[in-house]
């Protein structure tokens, strides 16, 4: 490996083994040790960020940022609770209206900021607040019913292999091959790098920016699915958490603020990183009530770091504009 390559990927490759390491001694301080059941379990817990950090990975990769994905997948996870508790046809039905629900959501967004040219931070505030509040309306209180068998295929493994993992992983291919061999994909780098630039190869911005919200969405209904196949029912005030969570996620992986910079395989190993501090933090003997300071911690750690480094890409842009 060439310096040159190594200074391309240092973003990916300092929370790699930030999370290799982590997860040795996750994997060492557990009671159980290393077997299918614990990896499983990791993983299922995991899953949940992967997704919802990939529906804050399109919108950022335009520049944008989505306060409403923990609404979203609040939302669709309700959703869920409702229309898969039965079997056959009418549950793929269901899986159908739950991955629309968060499709729908996300495409709101992105006309909402593309057409109606408000900035994203302020109308996924807004949007968001919708979505919580249809999500309390449908599901007042935490409840519903899913199809267990659907829960166990999608939670448990196949082989030594847990099937979020084989999730995650086709997830990640399909979004590799779409980011670098469609036009569609390298117009989002195109705008994140320069939304200028981009316009004068014919890009349509509003266009870009409809799709990347709406596939931000889908990921959010995919999320809320999955938090379904794990609890088994729905609950309107899990998002919150989820939003943050995303947003530290991402940027952990490496993928700037700023837009046009970073890739699936970064989404991936933030949200597997964060997921992976705080199990170890439960298994550390640290007290419950100081659980949530040190995770508040590494969230504000975080989301400063990326701050940090929009600030830097400002910066340069004014220095180059005189």
């Amino acid at each position: 490996m060439t310096l040159d390559t190594l200074r391309r990927n240092i973003r990916f490759l300092i929370p790699t083994i930030a999370f290799v390491l982590l997860f040795a001694l996750y994997i060492g301080t557990h009671p159980r040790g290393f077997s299918t059941y614990v990896v499983t379990i990791w993983a299922n817990q995991s899953a949940l960020l992967v997704f919802a950090a990939f529906a804050q990975f399109f919108v950022v990769l335009v520049r944008g940022i989505d306060l409403s994905v923990g609404p979203m997948v609040a939302l669709s996870n309700v959703v869920a609770s409702y229309v898969l508790a039965g079997d056959g046809a009418s549950l793929w039905l269901g899986v159908v209206a739950v991955l629309g629900t968060g499709l729908a959501c996300g495409l709101i967004n992105g006309v909402v900021v593309a057409i109606g040219r408000i900035p994203p931070i302020i109308a996924t505030l807004a949007t968001g607040a919708v979505y919580s509040g249809v999500a309390l309306f449908l599901r007042p209180t935490p409840g519903g019913d899913v199809n267990s068998n659907l829960s166990d295929a999608m939670t448990y493994a196949v082989g030594p292999v847990p099937t979020s993992l084989i999730l995650i992983a086709i997830l990640v291919a399909i979004f590799v091959v779409m980011l670098r061999r469609t036009a569609f994909g390298l117009s989002l780098y195109g705008i994140g790098s320069s939304e200028h630039a981009a316009e004068l190869t014919g890009i349509s911005l509003a266009n870009t920016r409809i799709a990347a919200h709406a596939l931000g969405g889908l990921c959010a209904g995919i999320a809320g699915f999955y938090v379904s196949m794990v609890t088994l029912t729905g609950d309107a005030g899990i998002g919150p958490s989820y939003t943050l969570n995303s947003i530290a996620a991402i940027v952990l992986g490496g993928i700037s603020l700023a837009g046009g910079i970073g890739g699936p395989f970064g989404v991936v190993i933030g949200a597997l990183l964060l997921k992976t501090v705080a199990a170890l933090m439960f298994f550390s003997g640290l007290p419950p009530l100081a659980q949530p300071f040190f995770e508040g911690l590494i969230l504000a750690l975080a989301i400063m770091l990326g701050s940090l480094g929009l600030i830097k890409v400002r910066n340069r842009l004014k220095l180059f504009a005189q």
